[in-house]
């Protein structure tokens, strides 16, 4: 069994900046691929960003390209989501999500094993 457990959410305004953190607890974290959703009010929960277990290779929606980063310590079981230049469409909740079957990041949320309870993050305009 994994926990992950987030944190970093908050209220900012347009253009603000933010980090995530989620961090595992349970099964080795250099494992697994881990990433990051969120989950905008009344919509279904979308990808956001990933990173392979070895090497760190990424992957981005389009609509954080150039904004988001994500990257991980796995010395301290943590993956980040660096926000920059946040926008009120990215106010959502925010999940992360441990993969430790697939070879490359995936994006369809039925393929990680393990979830975090979610961390709120609001942009107002």
């Amino acid at each position: 069994q994994v926990q992950l457990v987030e944190s970093g959410g908050g209220l900012v305004q347009a253009g603000d900046s933010l980090r995530l953190s989620c961090t595992a607890s349970g099964r080795t974290f250099s494992n697994a691929n881990m990433g990051w959703f969120r989950q905008p009010p009344g919509k279904e929960r979308e990808f956001v960003a990933g990173i392979r277990r070895s090497f760190g290779r990424t992957n981005y929606a389009d609509s954080v390209k150039g904004r988001f980063t994500i990257s991980r310590d796995n010395g301290k079981n943590t993956v980040y989501l660096q926000m920059n230049s946040l926008k009120p469409e990215d106010t959502a909740v925010y999940f992360c999500a441990a993969d430790y079957t697939g070879f490359n990041v995936r994006v369809i949320t039925t393929e990680y094993d393990y979830w975090g309870q979610g961390t709120q993050v609001t942009v107002s305009s």
